[in-house]
């Protein structure tokens, strides 16, 4: 759909150890999660000495050729698939970032935001540091430079995680090691995966099904994952401003907050998050809606892809027949040639097309997962009355989107979406369907199976577990700096000392 008007997915991490080639285990696996992050890519490799990194603007498969991946060498790596939440939509926001520390280096990717990003940046400023980009992430890097003096880098690790609030999911190498880190509310996903002699880390199990490896079990929140140079995986708990847990069942653990809208939308159907089919929770979420809020209709369809699940469950739920009314053109690039001449919702009918043939002269039921601003379901609606709809009765699989997430997505200000300055009422008048129904949140937990207590759903209650971010003045904001000309070369980031 319009990508004006729609959650921004968030990124995606993933690192190999243990493999010839374990820079196109990471490639690979950002390829299956390419839908978590379409801006650019970066994959950061160890080959005992050095580190090789390469990252550019654009999809995964036009970032790297067979030329690139065979210049990042080692039997580790680390790798990134970007879209902006925090900074800049320029290369310099590119991750992995490489930082050169003392006697070692080390990569780091991440998934999420810091809500005290800001503060942390002007305090580092106020002591000397310099930065390079707008990124959140480069703040982590220069805490754990500001506690170099401690014996190993886990110690500094350790020390920089009691520093950070808000939400990460972190892949880091350093040494022999590589890490992998969530924050201890949990909220953005993190897994381990097993082949024969190595391990993957990655923000989805889809990476693992692509490259043969087994699911292992998800990072726990609050937990420090650390595969060592021997192969041997090995587990410390943090809490925030407390340091590391010696004992992981401890009570001050929290429960988690991970965010519900993984299920939603962001993660492919066919991933298992914390533990649950994506797919099955998404028709489970239909199934609900159907019961909330059904409809005398004759057919069902999905705004496709996301809402194909739902839609299913919902139609299953009321006995109804399931139909693709709306056909998706999957070979629509990021940008495509617009005629000259202006051509009424161009941007939604280069995706989706409508069949006369199914529509005409039927009550239809649309399925999707949420409306934010409400420009494309309008256009959506008007799409199938011209088609020959005889009523449109839409359906979201999620409650109506309230707020702006601060913790890793890409979304609309509080003052864009319609739900939160319109009543039910008037979004169905707005986009001008015969009726509207959004799942409620109590029916949203019952899809997903278990208790809000250990989401965050701040999206939809304004309950924001974490914090909120603060607004950056324009003093805090980084001049881009545009990449021109030719493909760059191939770095190689040299051990210091």
């Amino acid at each position: 759909m319009e990508g004006s008007d729609r959650f921004h997915d968030e990124c995606a991490v993933i690192g190999a150890w243990g493999h010839q080639e374990a820079a196109k285990l990471c490639y690979l696996g950002l390829y299956a999660m390419q839908h978590r992050g379409q801006e650019g890519a970066g994959i950061v490799s160890w080959d005992g000495d050095h580190h090789h990194g390469f990252k550019d603007m654009g999809l995964v498969a036009d970032v790297f050729d067979e030329t690139v991946l065979s210049q990042l060498q080692g039997s580790v790596a680390v790798g990134h698939t970007r879209y902006a939440t925090c900074g800049s939509k320029d290369f310099q926001n590119l991750q992995p970032f490489v930082a050169n520390l003392l006697q070692d280096s080390f990569a780091v990717a991440h998934n999420g935001n810091l809500v005290n990003a800001l503060e942390l940046r002007r305090s580092l400023e106020g002591e000397g540091a310099i930065f390079s980009s707008s990124s959140d992430t480069e703040v982590f890097l220069h805490l754990v430079a500001r506690h170099a003096r401690e014996k190993s880098f886990l110690e500094r690790l350790q020390s920089a995680l009691t520093e950070v609030r808000g939400a990460y999911s972190l892949v880091i190498h350093s040494g022999d090691s590589l890490f992998g880190v969530r924050d201890p509310h949990g909220v953005r996903p993190l897994s381990i995966g097993r082949f024969e002699n190595g391990y993957l880390l990655a923000s989805e199990s889809v990476a693992f099904d692509l490259v043969g490896a087994q699911f292992l079990r998800d990072v726990q929140p609050g937990e420090i994952v650390e595969i060592t140079a021997d192969g041997t995986l090995r587990s410390i708990y943090f809490s925030e401003n407390s340091g590391s847990l010696t004992d992981p069942s401890l009570q001050e653990r929290p429960k988690g907050a991970f965010c519900v809208f993984e299920y939603v939308y962001f993660a492919r159907p066919d991933s298992n998050v914390q533990g649950k089919n994506v797919y099955s929770v998404r028709k489970r979420l239909g199934a609900e809606l159907a019961r909330e809020f059904p409809a005398e209709a004759d057919l069902v369809i999905p705004v496709p892809d996301s809402g194909v699940p739902a839609a299913l469950g919902y139609a299953q739920e009321l006995n109804l027949p399931f139909e693709f009314g709306l056909i998706r053109n999957h070979y629509i690039g990021r940008t495509f040639i617009e005629p000259q001449q202006s051509i009424r919702d161009f941007g939604v009918k280069v995706k989706l097309n409508p069949s006369s043939e199914i529509l005409a002269g039927k009550r239809v039921v649309v399925v999707d997962d949420s409306i934010v601003r409400g420009t494309t379901c309008k256009k959506i609606v008007k799409m199938l009355r011209l088609a020959g709809a005889a009523e449109v009765h839409f359906r979201i699989s999620s409650p109506p989107t309230m707020g702006p997430c601060y913790y890793g997505v890409d979304t609309p200000t509080k003052g864009e979406l319609i739900a939160n300055k319109m009543t039910h009422e008037e979004i169905c008048s707005y986009i001008d369907a015969d009726s509207l129904g959004y799942l409620s949140l109590d029916g949203m937990y019952r899809a997903v199976g278990q208790s809000r207590e250990h989401y965050c759903d701040a999206c939809f209650s304004l309950d924001y577990r974490l914090g909120e971010m603060p607004e950056p003045s324009q003093s805090d904001k980084l001049i881009p700096l545009h990449r021109k000309g030719n493909r760059p070369a191939v770095n190689n980031a040299s051990k210091s000392g």
